[in-house]
């Protein structure tokens, strides 16, 4: 196997969102059942943003991909946009805008300045449109095709939150298996490992909110067959 990279294009009010990924070998079985499934993990959580209702994201594999095996040739993802049916006026690749709905404020924290500037862009919209979290669709998809290649070999991955803000439950988790932990936390609103306790974790998300402030938090990654975990955060 060969080095792995890819590259991602799309706007996030734009028609689709498309990944190539190259250096995948060949004879591997994938689906798109399996990508669609990290997809829509990519949309549960709480708090998700509006966009999360209007979006139901199923990838289309449009090359390196014969009856469910890889063919060592790059492979093309696409995800549709279904919020694109709202912005055509607006994210048209031809002809003249209706309205701009040009953006000239930059957001704290974000990228338009420093993308206003390195592209001589008044309009900050044309950088909002590729620095937005809808980019991560496509990463994610990506990733879809990198576990399968992993469960190949016989290593998954999990994950799981292990505290958010002044709560935390390490002290709760000691005799759940590791293995066990990852797959709870899929039954969890913020990806605990113990999903009775949900209500807690999500009145302090409300409450920060409410304050106009934000949290951190802790998760964990594991690689198992061989568990090995780490903190991230």
């Amino acid at each position: 196997m060969g080095k792995l990279r890819f590259l991602n294009a799309g706007e996030s009010h734009g028609p689709a969102l498309t990944a190539i990924i190259e250096g995948i070998p060949s004879n591997l079985k994938i689906s798109s059942e399996y990508i669609n499934k990290e997809l829509a993990r990519r949309q549960k959580g709480y708090g998700r943003g509006g966009r999360m209702k209007i979006e139901k994201d199923k990838v289309k594999i449009l090359s390196g991909v014969r009856f469910g095996y890889t063919l060592g040739s790059p492979i093309t993802l696409m995800v549709e946009n279904k919020d694109w049916q709202n912005w055509t006026d607006i994210m048209s690749i031809e002809g003249e805008p209706a309205s701009k709905r040009e953006i000239t404020n930059p957001r704290p924290g974000h990228a338009d300045l420093v993308g206003g500037i390195k592209y001589g862009f008044e309009d900050l919209r044309n950088v909002l449109e590729r620095a937005s979290a809808r980019e991560t669709t496509t990463r994610v998809a990506v990733g879809a095709v990198c576990k399968q290649l992993l469960e190949d070999i016989g290593i998954k991955i999990g994950s799981y939150v292990v505290s958010i803000g002044n709560l935390s439950i390490r002290d709760k988790i000691h005799d759940i298996p590791l293995e066990k932990r990852a797959e709870i936390a899929e039954n969890s609103e913020v990806r605990i490992p113990i999903p009775e306790e949900d209500d807690k974790f999500k009145k302090l998300i409300d409450e920060a909110k409410k304050e106009g402030e934000s949290l951190g938090g802790v998760c964990c990654r594991s690689s198992y067959g061989t568990w090995l975990l780490y903190p991230v955060g």
